[in-house]
């Protein structure tokens, strides 16, 4: 089956990208829950990630959403304990995640060294969880993108980034700090109803060149993965510099 070819959105600057897809989530969101009663989203960590998260409280249409019914997950994080500053989950809850009224029992936090014995027992919690969900697809994958072509915690060039057979995968030896991390797998962020990678910023420019032209996936991880319905590259201007008029 041919994949849906990605579409390119381009924002003025960081903010206006931030509001925009905030705005953007809340819509799928709200479509989710109208046609399934339940929305599953995964986000991403990292500045860009956590501005969204800002952009999503500031949105008035954000009561629009029954969020006791919304099922948060993260395409990655790094192993480290409950509340450490660097995990995605901490800094996507200061950004205010944990004001909008979600579930506890709705958030998949991945165990940290301080719930579990090693990453591969919380990358397999991870999987089971995705897998006892009762989501046969997440609605919306959010994803940044890394300078080098990653995504979540995929890299290029990395054994990690080929693992398949399981939605999520522990990966060791990082090239970009802290060394161990749990992802989840290419496979499955292919399990999205729509895929969006939200990036920022000229250093990640030539990275958005090769994702958008089909770079290949040992080098440019971003490349190649896609929604089931429709891939979004939604970047600032910055982030397409490198890109054909």
């Amino acid at each position: 089956m041919t994949e849906p070819a990605a579409t390119v959105v381009v924002h003025r600057g960081r903010q206006a990208l931030a509001d925009a897809a905030a705005a953007r989530l809340v819509v799928a969101v709200v479509d989710a829950q109208s046609a399934r009663g339940v929305a599953h989203v995964s986000l991403t960590g990292g500045s860009m990630g956590s501005q969204i998260i800002e952009s999503l409280c500031a949105v008035p249409a954000r009561d629009a959403v029954d969020w006791s019914q919304v099922h948060v997950w993260w395409g990655d994080e790094r192993w480290l304990p409950t509340g450490d500053a660097d995990r995605n989950d901490t800094q996507n809850d200061a950004a205010g995640l944990d004001t909008l009224g979600l579930d506890p029992e709705h958030v998949h936090r991945v165990l940290g060294p301080d719930r579990s014995d090693s990453a591969e027992v919380s990358a397999q919690q991870y999987a089971d969880a995705v897998r006892q969900s009762g989501a046969d697809l997440f609605d919306v994958m959010v994803l940044g993108v890394g300078p080098d072509g990653h995504i979540a915690s995929l890299f290029p060039h990395h054994p990690a980034a080929a693992t398949t057979g399981t939605p999520a995968t522990a990966v060791h030896d990082s090239p970009k700090p802290p060394p161990t991390r749990v992802s989840l797998t290419r496979e499955c962020l292919e399990q999205s109803r729509e895929v969006w990678f939200l990036v920022s910023g000229s250093d990640k420019a030539d990275a958005v060149r090769r994702g958008v032209t089909g770079a290949p996936f040992e080098t440019t991880p971003a490349a190649h993965v896609h929604g089931v319905d429709r891939t979004l590259w939604l970047v600032d201007t910055d982030a397409a510099a490198d890109l054909e008029p």
